[in-house]
């Protein structure tokens, strides 16, 4: 009994001088993450982070809040909150404009926008799309560039096609309803359409148009005045990240629709277990580039050639550098 309290007592003065035992015993950094949209389980991973205590053992006691991606953006940049969520163009928009905005963890290393045609159409390729009627949400979504550039490289224009522009509710049953031939909108939809046995044929926007979904923003007097806690803030967004790569998908998606999202339809999980294991998993949050790096990696090269594109077509009226406002995770502090 003597030695099991005696090695009790050492453990104990350990822990107590252990930088861990340091940096849960002091007030933990409490930061405000305003995500783009609404509260969606497609956020699981943040969710779970809070949840398995993740984000506490980084010293980060974290609030969500949402905004449109240009709100989040503005906020940012007057110092109303710590970090944003919003998505890549919408953050390449915002520096083109002179936002003093950095990305600091590229959380979708791409993006999920998508022509999406039924197999039995006959739709294989952009250069199909000649004299077929294509549905995007709106003229000024990224979903109509990302036609645009497809046409493009597909030796077509806009001129050779038929644009309808449909709202987001009602794009994907105008492609059930044979209303028009192929949309462009979200890879995701793919799998609400195979779940009702449409067989679907999909293009995916990112082979010629590199894009990114959601990415974590700061502004440039927070990564300069406090590097620690955008470090410690990103690490815990990879590991989060990675709790759910590691085979917890099911349990992530459980907390996102009990507790943080919980007016989505329940009979939803099947279908979002799919999108994330199929997609998000293999190929959305983790790349080449993250498995040399580490998730959040940023393709500097990718950032500018859709820095590139936005200002061929007018989308941003210059193009700044991509090196000025992206920032790879694994470098900030030093």
């Amino acid at each position: 009994m003597f030695k099991f309290r005696v090695t009790t007592a050492a453990s104990l003065a350990a822990l107590l001088v252990s930088p861990l035992y340091a940096m849960t015993a002091e007030a933990a950094d409490k930061v405000i993450l305003q995500i783009d949209g609404a509260a969606a389980p497609f956020y699981a991973p943040l969710y779970a982070g809070v949840e398995q205590g993740i984000f506490e053992k980084n010293g980060i006691e974290v609030e969500f809040i949402y905004a449109a991606a240009a709100d989040i953006l503005t906020n940012i940049a007057a110092g109303n909150v710590d970090f944003g969520f919003p998505n890549g163009d919408a953050v390449v928009a915002a520096a083109a404009n002179g936002l003093p905005v950095k990305v600091v963890h590229t959380t979708y290393q791409r993006g999920i926008g998508a022509l999406l045609a039924k197999e039995s159409s006959g739709i294989k390729t952009y250069a199909d799309l000649k004299g077929k009627k294509i549905a995007v949400t709106s003229l000024a979504s990224p979903n109509y560039l990302q036609l645009q550039v497809g046409l493009q490289q597909a030796g077509l224009t806009i001129d050779d096609v038929n644009v309808e522009v449909v709202a987001t509710g009602a794009i994907v049953q105008s492609l059930q309803a044979d209303q028009v031939d192929a949309i462009v909108f979200s890879e995701l939809r793919k799998y609400n359409l195979e779940a009702d046995g449409t067989k679907i044929t999909m293009i995916l926007s990112n082979d010629f148009l590199p894009s990114f979904g959601n990415v974590v923003v700061t502004s440039e007097d927070k990564l300069a005045e406090n590097a620690d806690v955008v470090k410690r803030f990103t690490t815990a967004i990879t590991q989060s990240y990675e709790w759910v790569i590691g085979g917890h998908v099911s349990e992530a998606l459980d907390i996102a629709l009990e507790k943080y999202a919980p007016t989505w339809p329940k009979d939803q999980k099947s279908i979002l277990t799919t999108a994330f294991e199929q997609t998000f998993v293999p190929s959305v949050w983790q790349s080449a580039l993250t498995r040399e790096k580490g998730l959040g990696a940023a393709d500097i090269a990718g950032w500018q050639k859709n820095v590139d594109i936005l200002a061929q077509y007018k989308v941003i009226d210059t193009a700044p550098q991509a090196a000025d406002f992206v920032v790879d995770p694994s470098t900030i502090g030093q």
